[in-house]
């Protein structure tokens, strides 16, 4: 079985938690996509991110990873094409980002950003600032805050994540039997539970036939 890493916002195939899922599937034998969801980031949408996991669905059934609004887009790609997303494992998946991105960012500079088209934002991946068009966000707002699909799910989140509130999380897991939630005493990145997040993931992708028992 195929599966997909999908990465944050502002983020990149280089973080350090697609790394580290990367190397450990792939020592298992396994094969692991890991693209970059915003070669052009001025220019990202929702839309286009999405083309870039429909092409891997495209060449086969994947179990899909993601991170943040990696995990946001796995919960989309998987509700809307069920035949091709068997399981998903999220790290905090944004659910209702847009919103609270707006509400991030304030009335003041929301008009700045609409008056001048783009919004300089700090691409943790690369290192530096980049403008981000408004596209972004009006894109984004075309979509469910939060998709529904019916395919098993093992979702982690941090106890003290303040990116994307613990409730937020806890609703998306709990709405179905098949998806289980698993919180730790971290934050957003949840990389300082790298290695038991592992062992679950590693114990719920043998439970859906993804690695060999």
């Amino acid at each position: 079985m195929r599966l997909a890493y999908l990465h944050g916002f502002a983020s990149g195939p280089g973080s350090t938690k697609a790394r580290f899922f990367q190397e450990r599937l792939t020592a298992l034998g396994l094969t692991v996509a890991v693209p970059d969801l915003a070669p052009d980031f001025t220019h990202m949408t929702i839309g286009s991110m999405l083309a870039i996991v429909d092409a891997i669905l495209d060449r086969g059934p994947s179990v899909l990873i993601g991170s943040s609004l990696g995990g946001y887009l796995a919960t989309l790609a998987a509700a809307r094409r069920p035949d091709r997303v068997p399981a998903l494992v999220l790290f905090a998946p944004a659910f209702g980002f847009a919103a609270r991105w707006e509400a991030r960012v304030g009335p003041a500079a929301m008009a700045r950003w609409r008056a001048d088209g783009v919004l300089p934002v700090f691409h943790y991946g690369r290192g530096r600032e980049e403008p981000l068009a408004i596209d972004f966000l009006d894109d984004a707002q075309r979509y469910p805050d939060e998709p529904d699909p019916r395919c098993p799910a093992l979702v982690f989140a941090g106890r003290h994540d303040e990116a994307v509130p613990l409730p937020v999380v806890e609703r998306f897991a709990h709405a179905h039997p098949e998806r289980e939630l698993v919180v730790h005493d971290a934050g957003h990145e949840l990389v300082e539970v790298l290695a038991p997040m592992w062992v679950r993931t590693a114990e719920f992708l043998r439970a859906v036939g993804a690695i060999g028992r």
